[in-house]
């Protein structure tokens, strides 16, 4: 079908009207509704798509490339790692922006149907109004011009409608009253429609004048976007007596444009307990004045005071409410947003920590009351031995626990400890470094992150993976696991529940969620898993893998024994030749029978590796012994051989590099965890000393260092470095090992004020 040959409506009459325009078309001109349909699809994909490319800043191709690869159901770790060539290289991240907005702006383009279909129904649809909403870039943008006509609840000018004022309305509109609006308005007095009284109806014609007012699109977007601009958020307490730690915040204002995002969520989180309220003020004597202009088109002694009075109403009764809920809404999603960000990338940090291999871990849980569970794992994470000391207060058992410690140190060979950091941490860390000066050299200790184990240990997850162990002991085996694997072991943890973000109880919790479960996903994917010992818990994060797919690998594990070959995979239930393809690349065998299944090659380019290796004269088994380190170097031209072998430039250099360093971990790459063997105390610390630290946590305005005092110390944001940030993300992340000098130390607030601006 030509164009030019028949009048074709745009997508999104097409897509609301579908049934009646394809009635048509193949009633009068025979046209197949399967090309009508794809060819009106396709308008509107060109749209996104170029939408897309502007926001991004990549090539069309790229964009049209990469939605056909998530159409067809393509993970973005699968299409990240195996399908650069087709993308042009794009990267997980970018990879993540392009189909949250892919989604949005699809889902817009449905609700801009939606909105069309229904003012098309009600005979109010005009080509300009069509031609508005064709061109909203926004949600909000379409809601502000579809409200005139959204079906209302009973409002106060539909009522006035109903006892038939609206012309009356509409006369005080015009503004060409040559007679007392009390005598136009007398002629709408019925006793049978209610009307009692002149005044009554001219209160009723302003009720509808002001609805209509409030409806307006273009007078919203400006009362929105100069309240943005000039207005201002202002907070005040409600018990100024009451101590809280929202202080700062009783007597509190700030333009609303200079407003950062931890400040709104401590605003909201503050309002929500109640100490605080909240309002926005806006350049209200503006908007009349703007309002005013718009409305009042000519002088009229009769209806122009009317007319101001009732703009009056409609923006305080009407617009101002809701533009200021829209308002503090789009403050707490962009702030969330932000957060969110923030939190995903200290999770990518904190999960892809370099893992403690080869160690036999003491895992120490803390506690007071209850004891310090404790239990012991060998190198491979199987638990060796667990048991509950008493060193702590009120027990107090010190002496009887060193010993303990000391016998289960020389009985299994336990060369690190790792400790908790919650409750009676500082204590059990005092006895810790006793215990390993009695026993000399070898043994060593660190402070782990705890955030999430008692969420964990208490799970059915954890009651399935360790039956015959209670929930003390399950948290100090987590303790011992999540040093030797952070990543094995932090999949096994809601993300939501792992301290390394800002303020995340406060958010929307689904969106939170499903970034965070991405964040996993890529995190799990970059680093690969070994599909003979990975857990259910590690393969559903895997491309392709779902939950029930996840543990039907395992037992298919448990009944068969070990996989040999990444094409066993194809015998799990439920895991077709789709799925194969997203995850195969990502599940690793260390000793298959193919050399290929160890390293990240994917299996549909084993016959390029495997001509690769020929040509540069190695074997298989070099392969299988990790012979093969400088291989890149003896290949003089990569577009040359690609072209040999059919297959693209990048995905060769991917090849080469994997057998360069078989089942490469990148998380090698990070800084290691510092491990201790004395204890710092609080009260040692003193302004002006260097120290060596661990970022545990970076937040909008700074980052918490670990310095070995129990306590972590504040870097604020003007104190990371020398030259202007907007944010501590872009200097430091968590895991990072930082020199850091102590500013101040105040033991009372338990705060430790710390810099990294040190002239060496």
């Amino acid at each position: 079908m030509r164009e030019n040959q028949y009048t074709i409506a745009n997508y999104i009459v097409f897509k609301t009207t579908l049934q009646a325009l394809c009635k048509k078309l193949i009633t009068n001109f025979g046209v197949s509704v399967t090309i009508y349909k794809d060819y009106l699809k396709g308008k509107m994909d060109m749209d996104i798509n170029k939408k897309i490319s502007e926001e991004l800043k990549i090539k069309i191709s790229q964009v049209e490339a990469t939605v056909q690869l998530i159409d067809e159901g393509n993970t973005i770790p699968f299409i990240a790692r195996y399908r650069k060539e087709v993308t042009g290289s794009l990267d997980d991240e970018v990879l993540r922006k392009f189909d949250e907005r892919l989604k949005y702006l699809r889902n817009l383009e449905d609700r801009k149907a939606t909105v069309i279909a229904t003012i098309e129904e009600q005979g109010k649809l005009t080509d300009e109004l069509r031609a508005q909403i064709e061109k909203a870039e926004t949600l909000v943008v379409v809601e502000d011009l579809y409200r005139p006509y959204k079906q209302k609840r009973r409002t106060r000018a539909t009522i006035a409608k109903e006892k038939g004022l609206e012309p009356l309305s509409n006369i005080i509109t015009l503004q060409m009253c040559t007679t007392s609006l009390e005598e136009e308005a007398s002629k709408y007095i019925s006793d049978e429609k209610g009307v009692t009284s002149a005044q009554e109806a001219i209160q009723g014609a302003q009720d509808i004048i002001a609805e209509s007012i409030s409806d307006e699109a273009e007078f919203r977007t400006y009362i929105r976007n100069i309240t943005f601009k000039e207005g201002k958020l202002i907070t005040a307490a409600k018990d100024e007596k009451a101590e809280s730690v929202y202080e700062m915040y009783y007597n509190f204002e700030e333009p609303i444009a200079k407003l950062v995002g931890h400040r709104i969520l401590a605003i909201n989180r503050g309002e929500k307990e109640k100490f605080i309220s909240v309002k926005i003020e806006a350049p209200e004597e503006r908007i009349l004045g703007y309002l005013q202009k718009k409305v009042i088109i000519r002088e009229n002694k009769f209806t122009t005071p009317i007319l101001v009075a009732t703009i009056e109403d409609a923006y305080k009764r009407l617009i101002f409410p809701a533009i200021e809920r829209e308002i503090r809404s789009e403050l707490t999603e962009t702030a969330e947003d932000g957060a969110i960000k923030v939190f995903g990338k200290n999770l990518a940090q904190l999960l892809l920590q370099p893992p403690i291999a080869g160690q036999v871990v003491l895992g120490w849980d803390p506690a007071f009351r209850t004891g310090c569970k404790i239990a012991v794992v060998d190198a491979t994470g199987k638990v060796l031995d667990t048991t509950v000391i008493y060193p702590t207060a009120p027990q107090m058992k010190v002496a009887e626990s060193k010993e303990t410690i000391k016998k289960l140190i020389k009985k299994h060979g336990v060369t690190l400890i790792a400790l908790g950091n919650g409750t009676a941490s500082r204590e059990s860390e005092q006895v810790i470094v006793e215990i390993l000066k009695e026993v000399g050299n070898g043994v060593n200790y660190l402070i782990t992150n705890e955030a999430g184990a008692s969420v964990y240990s208490a799970s059915k997850l954890a009651t399935e993976e360790f039956p015959n162990y209670n929930v003390g002991e399950r948290s100090a085996i987590s303790m011992a696991r999540r040093v030797q694997d952070p990543l094995a072991e932090l999949v096994k943890i809601d993300p939501k529940s792992i301290g390394v973000g800002q303020y995340q109880h406060d958010m929307n919790q689904k969106k939170l969620g499903e970034a965070l479960t991405d964040v996993v996903e890529d995190c799990v994917n970059k680093v690969g898993v070994d599909l003979n010992t990975a857990s259910a818990s590690l393969l559903e994060y895997i491309s392709g893998i779902t939950k029930v797919i996840a543990k039907n690998i395992v037992e298919y594990r448990e009944t068969n024994g070990k996989f040999t070959d990444r094409k066993q995979l194809l015998k799990v239930g439920k895991l077709g030749p789709k799925a194969f393809e997203q995850c195969a690349g990502f599940m690793r065998i260390s000793d298959g029978k193919n050399p290929l299944d160890k390293t990240s090659v994917h299996p549909e380019t084993y016959d390029a590796a495997a001509k690769v290796i020929e040509k540069l004269g190695y074997t298989m088994e070099d392969l299988r012994v990790g012979k093969m380190l400088g291989l890149g170097l003896m290949i003089k031209d990569y577009d040359k051989l690609s072209k040999e072998l059919g297959i693209g430039e990048i995905t060769l250099r991917d090849i080469v590099k994997e057998l360069e360093k078989p089942g490469r971990d990148p998380r090698d790459e990070m800084p290691k965890p510092i491990l201790k063997s004395d204890v710092l105390d609080m009260k040692d610390l003193k302004p002006g000393m260097i120290l060596k630290g661990t970022v545990r946590n970076v937040i909008d305005f700074g980052a918490f260092v670990d310095i070995g005092v129990h306590q972590d110390g504040l870097v604020h944001i003007s104190q990371i470095t020398q030259k202007y940030i907007k944010h501590p993300l872009e200097v430091v992340s968590v895991g990072d090992i930082v020199d850091v000098m102590v500013m101040s130390v105040e033991p009372a607030k338990k705060r430790i004020a710390l810099t990294m601006k040190i002239d060496k």
